[in-house]
């Protein structure tokens, strides 16, 4: 199933490589995530929980591909793709060194039970959404 909604958008291309779809495409993805971190953090972890967590990271998935390549065609230079990798990478690497650092802070309050840790991680997941969603919609704010 999910590949036949990467070939539909894949097939759509001609029509949704534009900077507004690309910006209501990466607004879209956000807001999922923001609503699949929502939902874990307001209601009891069960079976369910998980199920639409993951329903909601897939459907995030279905337009990886068109995000990445609408990048490359909407930032023509050179110097601008750069700048952008460099950007995720480091993004990437701090995320990483910070969720390492989360977990031992938490561990010094005695949280030691690994679904209590990823329920409390998801509160700096929710604050990086809602800053990443604020940054996106800073971006493409019209002059």
């Amino acid at each position: 199933m999910l590949a036949v909604a990467m070939l539909i958008v894949a097939r759509l291309y001609h029509r949704i490589m534009a900077t507004s779809w690309f910006f209501r495409i990466t607004l879209f993805v956000e807001v999922v995530l923001l609503l699949a971190i929502l939902y874990f953090l307001l209601f009891p972890y069960t079976y369910q929980t998980a199920l639409l967590v993951y329903i909601g990271y897939q459907t995030t998935f279905i337009f990886g591909s068109y995000l990445v390549r609408a990048e490359t065609l909407l930032l023509s230079s050179d110097a601008l793709l750069t700048r952008l990798d460099t950007a995720k990478q480091l993004g990437y690497l701090i995320g990483m060194a910070l969720s390492y650092l989360f977990y031992k802070l938490i561990a010094l309050y005695g949280i030691q039970g690994n679904q209590d840790k990823v329920y409390d991680l998801h509160y700096l997941l929710l604050i990086t959404e809602v800053v990443v969603i604020w940054l996106i919609l800073m971006s493409f704010k019209r002059r």
